[in-house]
């Protein structure tokens, strides 16, 4: 049997593994999800890396797009929130990520609050 399979278990965190002299960022999480949505457990690296170089790619997009049609050379959420809006799915997930951001903002406020008073 090929080692390869194996080969996840002793290795570094597989984020910090190099590919064509780019740093992979986010391989572990990709592994996870691919896992997660039926794929096997030690996912092929081409595949992981494939997966990885197509988010990069929707990522730097819209992130030009976002540039182009707000303040010039700055990134804010509405623009993020204005590019998706048309993708019923996407503009969902957004919403409910910025609500459940505005949750834990307003959560951690009260924690600090009661931190202070009790100090």
């Amino acid at each position: 049997m090929d080692d390869t399979f194996d080969q996840f278990e002793d290795e570094e965190p597989l984020e910090t593994s190099t590919v064509n002299g780019r740093k992979r960022l986010f391989s572990k999480e990709l592994r996870c999800m691919m896992y997660g949505f039926g794929d096997d457990q030690n996912p092929y690296t081409e595949s992981v890396d494939l997966l990885e170089d197509l988010v990069i790619e929707y990522i730097t997009e819209i992130t030009h797009k976002a540039m182009e049609i707000g303040r010039t050379g700055r990134v804010q959420v509405e623009d993020i929130v204005f590019l998706v809006r048309k993708d019923r799915r996407k503009y969902a997930r957004v919403k409910d990520l910025l609500t459940m951001n505005e949750e834990l903002k307003k959560a951690r406020k009260a924690f600090d609050e009661v931190k202070y008073v009790t100090s």
